[in-house]
């Protein structure tokens, strides 16, 4: 069994988020694929099998933190299709079954590849006490983001409060399903970025993520109502960093990246 660590959304190794990739023959146990994704240690492993022509998607996937499994990844979705797109698996488009529906990732002439993912549905809720204390800054707004992304969505004052976050992870567990996103508008977009971002899932077993395609549904929507503009490119400040490209088109939002493989092996357990 193959197994693959790809740094996503970056041009470059060692930065980006990095996610375990493995294209089986079948699914095994959820036992089993947890036990992997704890293994493996990333924020999220992903595995992928190729259905049967003819439906209406060409490889089941599935998404596991080294805690749980999730309803939504993007970043392991653009790591698996750029597995499959590199080793020739798969040409073209490749339609994606997963718990969050078919999603599609198209690879593009310069290198990228596009992810068309659901819009997360934002709703307005007041600011829960105690996040200021508990992220270390006072949020301007905060908003659901929906049952697939399940997180705490917060626009903070400036990008400068977002960059020196240094939140408690416990206390944060406790304002939503899966964590908080922290944003802020860009200081100088001549820099090449638009808005700024950092995320935090401690209920899902990562203290911070590096770079999160999920959270980038949330924040297109949000940033291009704002900006006036449905193209846009994010910056999430982590430690190791990435910029993802978004287009707002109406439920859908495309997600747009590069990857690189750094680690490729055998399973032998």
């Amino acid at each position: 069994m193959r197994i693959r660590i790809v740094d996503a959304f970056t041009d470059r190794p060692f930065a980006g988020n990095p996610a375990g990739v493995l294209l089986l023959d079948s699914f095994p146990g959820d036992e089993r694929l947890q036990k992997v994704a704890l293994e493996v240690n990333h924020a999220e492993t992903a595995f992928a099998h190729r259905l049967p022509a003819g439906g209406t998607a060409d490889w089941a996937l599935r998404w596991f933190t080294p805690a749980t499994e999730i309803a939504m990844c993007g970043h392991a979705t653009l790591a698996t299709a750029h597995v499959l797109h590199s080793t020739g698996a798969h040409e073209g488009p490749v339609r994606f079954a997963t718990r969050s529906g078919v999603l599609v990732a198209t690879p593009l002439e310069d290198g990228s590849i596009t992810l068309d993912f659901p819009t997360a549905p934002l709703t307005p809720v007041e600011v829960p006490a105690g996040v200021a204390g508990a992220l270390g800054a006072q949020p301007r707004t905060a908003l659901d983001t929906g049952p697939d992304v399940g997180d705490l969505l917060v626009e903070l004052d400036d990008e400068k409060t977002v960059r020196g976050l240094a939140p408690d992870h416990k206390a944060l567990a406790a304002y939503s399903r899966r964590g908080i996103i922290a944003t802020a508008r860009a200081e100088d977009p001549a820099r090449g970025y638009d808005y700024i971002s950092r995320c935090f899932f401690p209920n899902v077993g990562i203290d911070e993520d590096p770079v999160t395609g999920s959270a980038h549904t949330a924040l297109a929507p949000y940033w291009a109502e704002r900006l006036g503009r449905p193209v846009l490119t994010g910056l999430q400040a982590s430690p190791r960093s990435g910029r993802v490209r978004t287009e707002l088109r109406g439920d859908r939002t495309l997600l747009s990246g590069r990857a690189v493989t750094v680690i490729e092996g055998e399973l032998l357990a």
